[in-house]
């Protein structure tokens, strides 16, 4: 099982590779963090934005992790706007 909820059917083979990577990343924590991203979010990025993913997901585990989490600061060229908004993202469900 890989936790996503969303399916692939009706998305480009770029989107399909990119939803199947951000939910296959290693590491449970990156898989939850861009798998459920992707799950929202993949089918309305423009081709800048998955430009973006694809090298967002060039970074490895831990050093993504820890710029998710605030105790890194990745390289300029790869955290533009997307990153700010994986960053933003509420990966729980959150109730009061």
């Amino acid at each position: 099982m890989t936790g996503t909820t969303r399916s692939s059917d009706g998305l480009d083979e770029r989107r399909k590779r990119l939803l199947f990577r951000c939910w296959h990343r290693g590491t449970r924590e990156m898989d939850l963090i861009l798998g459920r991203f992707a799950d929202a979010e993949i089918g309305n990025l423009s081709d800048a934005e998955l430009t973006e993913l694809e090298r967002l997901l060039e970074v490895n585990d831990p050093d993504l992790y820890a710029a998710v989490t605030g105790d890194k600061v990745l390289p300029a060229e790869v955290a533009g706007a997307l990153f700010a908004r994986i960053k933003a993202f509420p990966i729980a469900d959150r109730k009061a």
